[in-house]
């Protein structure tokens, strides 16, 4: 039955209403419909939870308006621009944050006189919210297979040292790393898939726990390179929705070789390490949630 809850600050003046306007909106709440009517007008701002709460005994703040925010210093920095953009002491308007006696960290701001709003955020950046079930990143006692291609090896080489270096940086035993070669991409699926299914037919030291791929596609001047890509990335994807092996995307689709190289480890990282850790990672989840289910991982 009950649907939302609004909270009406009036303002004096037209000013006031201007400069409150203002303030929330600089703090970035996502604005709402709002109104503008003969007799009054409204500026709703809005936020994805909702409370009413009814308080017996000293209130905890001297506003009578609570946001709860993530970030609370971040949010502190925003208030004190947004006054001194209006030549404002910001010092008399946002006090400082502090710790309260209810596990927590919050500061005032008063962007027009009686007018007093608080933020928080518990101390503790857990508190209310779901413990999130994560893999680790240790490889220790994990299996690998790495397919890779040999088109365009002055990238994909690149992206295997990547994938080695993450792999056993994490722990992973040398002799528990295969690794595949394949001619190009458009070979890349059919090889993981083949590596995937022997956890089903076969099981014992000759499966892997993760597949990693990587491969390197440049475009060209014709739809060829749409083609291809398109078919890659749904090969591995379905391999991995069909064996329910972890498929780690390392396959770089770059317009220029220069963005190529830049992605295999010259100035925006390696994708074949990123690949890397993010399969150690897909293990680790992977063993956890069966374990949740009572299966053997």
């Amino acid at each position: 039955m009950i649907k939302g809850i609004s909270i009406l600050r009036p303002a004096a003046t037209a000013e006031e209403y201007a400069t409150l306007s203002s303030f929330f909106d600089a703090l970035g709440f996502e604005p709402g419909k709002g109104w503008d009517e003969e007799k009054s007008r409204g500026a709703s701002f809005l936020a994805p939870m909702g409370n009413l709460e009814l308080i017996e005994g000293e209130m905890p703040s001297a506003a009578a308006v609570m946001v709860e925010v993530t970030q609370i210093d971040a949010v502190r920095e925003a208030s004190l621009r947004w006054f001194g953009n209006r030549k404002v002491a910001p010092e008399a308007r946002v006090s400082a944050v502090a710790e309260t006696d209810w596990k927590s960290r919050m500061f005032t701001a008063e962007p027009v006189d009686g007018h007093i709003f608080g933020f928080w955020e518990w101390s503790d950046p857990l508190r209310g919210k779901p413990v999130a079930i994560e893999g680790d990143l240790s490889a220790e006692g994990m299996r690998f297979a790495i397919v890779v291609s040999r088109w365009n090896s002055v990238i994909t080489d690149r992206l295997l040292d990547g994938a080695l270096d993450g792999l056993l940086r994490s722990g992973a035993a040398r002799r528990q790393i295969e690794i595949v070669r394949v001619p190009g991409a458009w070979e890349i699926p059919a090889a993981a898939r083949t590596i995937a299914e022997r956890v089903a037919s076969f099981g014992g030291p000759g499966t892997v726990d993760a597949v990693i791929t990587l491969g390197c596609l440049i475009r060209g001047e014709t739809a060829h390179y749409e083609a291809i890509y398109n078919e890659v990335s749904r090969g591995i994807g379905q391999s991995q929705q069909e064996t329910g092996v972890p498929h780690a995307f390392g396959v770089l689709t770059c317009e220029t070789l220069e963005q190529a190289l830049n992605r295999a480890g010259i100035k925006a990282g390696n994708k074949g390490f990123e690949a890397a850790v993010a399969a150690i990672e897909m293990v680790s989840l992977r063993r956890k949630l069966l374990t949740m289910n009572g299966e053997d991982a």
